[in-house]
């Protein structure tokens, strides 16, 4: 996107759409710094997030679809991957367009309840991202060590609580963080130095203290984000463990590349989000911050559909199933 022309242009920007009241500024909207590239790049940058927002929205989509038009795929592992699907292309969609709009433009703002908007859904959909991969695992978990016991473990009632309880909590973790948001005054400068409306830049643009703020990020956001990981992590250790017991050589290996897979894209989603969030606020870098969201919000969406039907052949038959009644 194209800097202002000119500071007093950017000046009178700034200050027509500020109201000041004493010491303190009423904020109307937010300067959306976006991605740092040149106005010969803009069309190769535009070109190639839009091919990945497409690319994510057709394959989560033709998985959701395969999912309900096959009867064979009604069981609590594609439920969870439907829902995740449904999540990814919510979540994608939270952020890509308005970056995609905002490549090109010489005024990249955002309103002030059009960025709180955007922050409720973002912090919504990422956690619920981080669920939906600790149900995924345990189902996986449950389906190997414990296989007798999975119609009473995963039992409809249980899998529908293992999706609606995490919307709940999800919920009110957002809801919890924009309240506190919401009451913080913020200086002249509102310049953000993202694609979108993350929490951890636009706490930066607060004149008082915003260490509650900091505070709920490290401990709730903390627990949000490591507990389903920690979860992950053992699940498919036990995983491991009892497929070492397995004989079968052939065996071994499809279920290891299988779940290998799988936490490539667990460990890429937690691996950017750990180094948005959770890491010293003297070690910040806005250029790597958006590294590593573009990382969490562009290319793991786009990765999943490929990650979690093109090693499943039941996934692969019903897409072939779907797509030939299409034809």
């Amino acid at each position: 996107m194209l800097p202002f022309t000119s500071e007093d242009e950017f000046s009178l920007f700034r200050h027509s759409r500020t109201m000041h009241q004493g010491n303190r500024t009423t904020i109307s909207g937010f300067f959306l710094l976006g991605l740092t590239v040149g106005s010969e790049q803009q069309l190769l940058i535009f070109t190639l997030f839009l091919c990945m927002y497409l690319v994510t929205m057709l394959g989560n989509l033709l998985i959701i679809l395969a999912i309900i038009s096959d009867t064979y795929l009604h069981s609590p592992m594609y439920c969870f991957l439907a829902n995740l699907s449904f999540t990814d292309i919510c979540f994608t969609t939270t952020t890509v367009p308005k970056l995609l709009a905002d490549i090109p433009s010489r005024n990249p703002t955002i309103s002030f309840v059009g960025c709180l908007t955007q922050m409720y859904f973002f912090m919504l959909l990422v956690d619920l991202d981080n669920f939906l991969l600790a149900a995924m695992a345990y189902d996986r978990y449950i389906a190997i060590c414990h296989p007798l016991h999975y119609a009473a473990l995963l039992s409809p009632k249980r899998c529908a609580l293992l999706v609606v309880i995490p919307w709940v909590i999800s919920n009110i973790v957002s809801v919890l963080h924009l309240s506190l948001l919401s009451r913080l005054p913020f200086c002249d400068q509102r310049v953000v130095p993202h694609f979108f409306c993350d929490l951890e830049p636009i706490l930066r643009l607060a004149c008082s203290d915003t260490q509650i703020n900091n505070l709920l990020i490290f401990i709730v956001g903390g627990a949000v984000i490591f507990i389903p990981f920690s979860f992950i992590l053992v699940s498919y250790a036990l995983i491991g463990t009892a497929v070492l017991a397995v004989p079968s050589v052939r065996g071994k290996w499809k279920t290891f590349s299988t779940c290998g897979s799988h936490l490539s894209a667990v460990f890429l989603f937690y691996g950017s989000i750990v180094g948005v969030y959770f890491l010293p606020a003297s070690s910040y870098s806005a250029e790597r911050d958006k590294v590593a969201a573009i990382m969490y919000t562009v290319v793991t969406p786009m990765m999943n559909p490929f990650i979690y039907s093109l090693r499943n052949k039941d996934m692969k038959r019903a897409l072939r199933r779907l797509l030939t009644k299409k034809k």
